[in-house]
């Protein structure tokens, strides 16, 4: 594991990790989360991590063993006021629960599909639960992350949540 370089305010530090999801990349700036997306094709494995993104992927591996059911990342998540609502709104579902789109639009006053939106646009999903959050029949039906609805349906179980694809 690479050493924990000092956090400086213009530095951005990248991290990958393994999961039973696939490899997943941690950004993070200003001592902050910013990013876990998915590597996928030629990816160049470069980290330039921080005691930040330790704690991270320490909090994912608790996550993924089934001994954390809430992260507690500082987050700062680029998005419009709006996303930003919806994924506080996430944020919110505890873990083993789930919300429809309808009804998570339902509290925020606003559409379904604008709160989809959102969550595709979800920059840290898995630590932001966007995978929680299911359509109005409880089908799954679409993740913004690598393995789209096999991946949603591997975390929703894990979650204790049975999810049929």
């Amino acid at each position: 594991m690479p050493s924990a370089a000092p956090e400086s305010s213009t530095d951005i530090h990248l991290l990958t990790v393994q999961s039973p999801v696939g490899t997943l990349i941690l950004s993070a700036q200003n001592g902050a989360l910013t990013g876990l997306s998915w590597a996928t094709g030629l990816y160049t494995h470069h980290e330039t991590t921080s005691e930040l993104l330790t704690e991270a992927e320490s909090q994912l591996a608790a996550y993924f063993d089934s001994r954390l059911k809430d992260f507690n990342l500082p987050l700062a998540v680029s998005g419009t006021k709006f996303q930003s609502r919806v994924w506080r709104a996430i944020d919110a579902i505890p873990f083993g629960a789930t919300l429809t789109y309808g009804g998570l639009a339902k509290k925020l006053r606003t559409g379904p599909r604008a709160v989809a939106g959102a969550c595709g646009a979800n920059p840290i999903p898995i630590i932001v639960p966007c995978h929680r959050v299911l359509s109005t029949t409880g089908n799954l039906c679409g993740y913004s992350g690598h393995g789209g609805i096999l991946t949603k349906a591997t975390l929703l179980n894990l979650e204790g949540i049975r999810a049929n694809v």
